[in-house]
């Protein structure tokens, strides 16, 4: 299993994560560091614990946000499946009805192709 090393707000954690999954560790890492730098900057330095869980609520808060609009997306995807269905039908018997028509077309235009001759 991989070992990674990140930094956040100064301190060094040895992390092992799964075959190939480096590089996302260290962007999750990153993404850490830069909440709690904001963090400091806006609020200064209040104690590590104390930013470590304003980060991870931070963090929450994006992925609860990330939840909802994955539950508002996959509603209007089955909303909008649900209308493809019902267009294709309506498309099929559309067809159908086309192909009625030139059929009567052509039978029309044979009879009159026949009584000209």
């Amino acid at each position: 299993m991989p070992q990674v090393v990140v930094e956040i707000d100064g301190k060094t954690y040895r992390m092992a994560c799964g075959p190939g999954e480096e590089d996302h560790l260290h962007e999750l890492a990153l993404d850490i560091e830069e909440k709690i730098a904001g963090l400091k900057d806006g609020v200064g330095q209040i104690g590590d614990q104390r930013l470590t869980i304003m980060a991870a609520i931070m963090t929450a808060d994006e992925l609860s946000d990330a939840k909802v609009r994955i539950r508002y997306l996959e509603a209007e995807n089955e909303t909008l499946q649900k209308r493809i269905v019902t267009l294709d039908a309506r498309l099929s018997d559309l067809r159908t009805r086309f192909a009625r028509a030139m059929d009567r077309a052509s039978q029309l235009m044979e009879s009159l192709t026949s009584r000209l001759s």
